[in-house]
């Protein structure tokens, strides 16, 4: 009979950007790319172990945005809208969207659908390479 697995911790979730130098290097090394409502930086990553789980999302949104309940609603729209854009991305980029306030107006106004198009339009300004 095998013993029961140990926790040893929680281990951050795939496909995400969760310490603080990884998110610097994007922001210091990456090209940025916005609009309105959104800042997108990307960063292709060296370690090509990693390429099979696609790109890595990290998110940044200020109290400048609204409170905590605005906050985790416009990070919960951008989780998913970048979900739906991943396969537009190249495996190996480390992406950081920086929430401008416009985006809670955004998030309130038209909700996922308008969170998308507005990723989208910057995921398609990042894949395509220079802007």
């Amino acid at each position: 009979m095998d013993p029961a697995p140990r926790a040893t911790g929680r281990r951050p979730k795939r496909g995400r950007l969760s310490r603080s130098a990884e998110f610097e290097r994007v922001y210091r090394q990456g090209r940025s790319y916005g609009n309105r409502h959104l800042v997108l930086h990307a960063f292709p990553r060296a370690e090509h172990g990693e390429l099979r789980e696609g790109p890595r999302l990290g998110l940044s949104v200020s109290r400048k945005v609204g409170g905590a309940v605005e906050r985790n609603q416009v990070k919960r729209l951008l989780r998913e809208a970048f979900s739906e854009e991943r396969a537009a991305l190249p495996p190996e980029l480390d992406i950081v969207v920086v929430a401008r306030p416009e985006a809670r107006e955004l998030a309130e106004r038209e909700g996922l659908a308008g969170m998308r198009a507005a990723l989208a339009e910057l995921v398609a300004k990042a894949a395509g390479g220079p802007a």
